[in-house]
């Protein structure tokens, strides 16, 4: 009845799991099973919850020698262009983690090392914006655009932009500001900022484009 290796390797890898587990044991062992269950359940739910809220997030750039673009603070070598804010959001977008988000956008341009001109979200992690998430993202939009920066969306799942064509947002932000890659939001910005921008694969083999319309990011 009792994993105690399994316990010790989850222990290892993921401690708040472990935590959970061994509550969950503890619950059924001393106040029963429908009630240890139960607490089980809600303790997991509320642990899902917290880390919907605080989701992982990230401003990406392009690393010499590796296709895609990454994740800044794990590749602090990585390029990025004057002007142009790549933005991850792990998470779908719901009332919970809305402010976050916009909170998270805000401070990227904040910290950005060239004045922002486009902000460019990477949004496959993205499966869903509920009616609050849409009125944040509505704010945002209002608020870029009164600071000069355009808002745009990489690898949007089609059911989510459907989502955001209900809410009248995707009419707001144009159809042309849904790229299918990060690569070619990219192709784009530079295209229209006009900024000297050579790819480590374009050097390579001298064809513009080629690789920058990768869409793996990490």
């Amino acid at each position: 009845m009792v994993d105690l290796a399994g316990t010790l390797r989850l222990i290892r890898l993921r401690p708040g799991e472990a935590l959970l587990s061994i509550i969950s044991f503890a619950g059924v062992a001393f106040v029963g099973v429908i009630a240890g269950i139960f607490a089980a359940v809600v303790i997991a739910l509320a642990a899902f919850f917290w880390r919907a809220w605080r989701p992982h997030h990230a401003v990406l750039g392009r690393v010499e020698d590796l296709k895609g673009y990454h994740d800044i603070t794990r590749y602090p070598e990585a390029r990025r262009l004057d002007g142009l804010v790549l933005f991850r959001w792990d998470a779908p977008l719901f009332f919970a983690n809305a402010e976050a988000f916009r909170e998270a956008v805000e401070s990227a341009v904040d910290a950005a090392p060239t004045a922002t001109r486009w902000v460019v979200v990477a949004a496959e992690p993205i499966t869903d914006v509920d009616t609050t998430a849409a009125d944040v993202l509505d704010e945002l939009l209002a608020d870029l655009r009164r600071a000069g920066v355009e808002l745009r969306f990489a690898e949007m799942k089609d059911p989510v932009k459907d989502w955001l064509t209900r809410y009248g947002l995707k009419q707001k932000i144009g159809d042309d500001a849904f790229y299918p890659t990060v690569g070619t939001a990219v192709d784009a910005y530079v295209a229209a900022s006009g900024i000297e921008w050579i790819d480590w694969e374009e050097r390579g083999d001298g064809e513009p484009g080629t690789s920058s319309g990768t869409s793996s990011s990490t």
